[in-house]
């Protein structure tokens, strides 16, 4: 029987899942690049790391990064010489969540994040995040500049706090997220990679929301927060024009009181 492979420990999601060729003649297969091959990418060829310092901040053998290494350049080298697009997905990889007090990265806000708020949250505590400005939900995910953080108790808030991202891009807040130990996203706009980095961070997304951050947890408390499953945001290269709200993608809206949405 085969031993099952270690997950590699990934700092947080690319900022982009898709690569594209701008004059490409016809549409061909793409690369697909995992998400533990970009991350050995990031750390040795953008930020400069050997492969052993690679391995200890993944936390796996130094042999593991030359194998996935290799096949990260390979794969690179297809893209580019075939004109070939480029789709980063998939992997064996786990999410950062800032618990090591140590990982190669000096300052570390997730760690920060992560001591801060694992032990005052006991096992009864739902943890909820929600994008945050102004006291209402910020529309667009990957340009928030605060969350805010309720803990529920018994279907009641208990407390309450604004946290900063400390300027987090859109790869990086659902790390920020899970070091906070948020069990359920409220927000407006959100794209296809957070949405990713959440599921696999084993975070609730509730998407599509709009109006007052507290009056939205309220009524996910009373199982009728409107939100839409299928919301998305495809406006990250652009500011939003007066009128836009980064949550009107979709198909129509579901109601909580149709989901599971109490522990």
């Amino acid at each position: 029987m085969p031993r099952p492979r270690k997950d590699r420990k990934v700092c947080h999601f690319p900022q982009t899942l898709t690569f594209t060729p701008a004059d490409a003649p016809e549409e061909k297969q793409p690369v697909i690049l995992t998400i533990d091959e970009y991350e050995t990418i990031r750390l040795i060829d953008k930020e400069g790391l050997s492969q052993e310092e690679c391995g200890e901040f993944m936390q796996v053998a130094r042999t593991t990064v030359q194998l996935v290494y290799g096949a990260a350049r390979k794969k690179l080298a297809e893209a580019i010489v075939e004109g070939r697009p480029l789709r980063i997905e998939g992997g064996n990889y786990r999410l950062c969540n800032g618990e090591a007090s140590s990982c190669g990265r000096k300052n570390c806000f997730k760690h920060h994040y992560h001591t801060q708020y694992e032990k005052p949250k006991g096992e009864t505590i739902m943890r909820i995040a929600v994008t945050y400005e102004n006291g209402e939900i910020f529309q667009h995910f990957g340009h928030t500049e605060q969350f805010k953080v309720y803990d529920i108790e018994n279907g009641k808030v208990v407390a309450s706090e604004v946290i900063d991202t400390n300027g987090s891009g859109h790869g990086a807040l659902a790390g920020v997220l899970t070091a906070l130990n948020a069990d359920a996203l409220i927000c407006g706009g959100i794209g296809g990679g957070a949405q990713m980095a959440l599921a696999a961070a084993g975070i609730r997304l509730y998407g599509g929301v709009s109006g007052n951050a507290d009056a939205a947890v309220a009524a996910f408390l009373d199982g009728k927060l409107d939100f839409n499953p299928n919301v998305q945001c495809n406006h990250h290269d652009h500011h939003h024009g007066e009128g836009h709200v980064c949550g009107d993608h979709g198909c129509g809206s579901h109601n909580c009181s149709d989901h599971h949405c109490h522990e």
